[in-house]
């Protein structure tokens, strides 16, 4: 099996992100750095930098990578977080919120019921609701 990928279309774009020197591979390590930075507010350009690229390119690798922007997955990290907190966490939705890094609650809110197709207050009560269900 390992044979055929690496005889495969994406087989080159492997080997070099095997080899560390692919620009994949200089994304990957940016995708680790939002993983741990993800509250900071996000400078695409130093990212850019860090990457060795021009912000244009910087875009275009991470976007092939990921299949979004920087800023849409550092938004996806931040709700995603935000979610956890509410279903593990005594936090209210504003809480969660703030702590994932947005300024605004109501800006928290409109990214929150996009990506997630409720409101986080409405989340956070079913989602603690289905928790002591479980547990009973």
């Amino acid at each position: 099996m390992l044979y055929r990928l690496l005889h495969s279309n994406a087989g080159g774009r492997l080997r070099d992100v095997l080899a560390g020197h692919a620009p994949a591979r200089r994304i990957a390590q940016s995708i680790a750095w939002l993983r741990r930075h993800y509250r900071q507010p996000l400078r695409v350009e130093r990212l850019a930098d860090a990457a060795h690229m021009s912000p244009s390119s910087f875009h275009v690798h991470f976007k092939r990578v990921t299949a979004m922007s920087p800023v849409q997955y550092q938004k996806l990290l931040r709700l995603q977080e935000a979610r956890r907190l509410l279903m593990t966490d005594a936090v209210d939705a504003a809480t969660a919120g703030h702590r994932v890094g947005y300024q605004s609650p109501s800006q928290f809110s409109r990214e929150y019921r996009r990506a997630f197709g409720t409101s986080p207050g409405a989340d956070h009560r079913d989602l603690r609701s289905a928790t002591s269900a479980a547990m009973t």
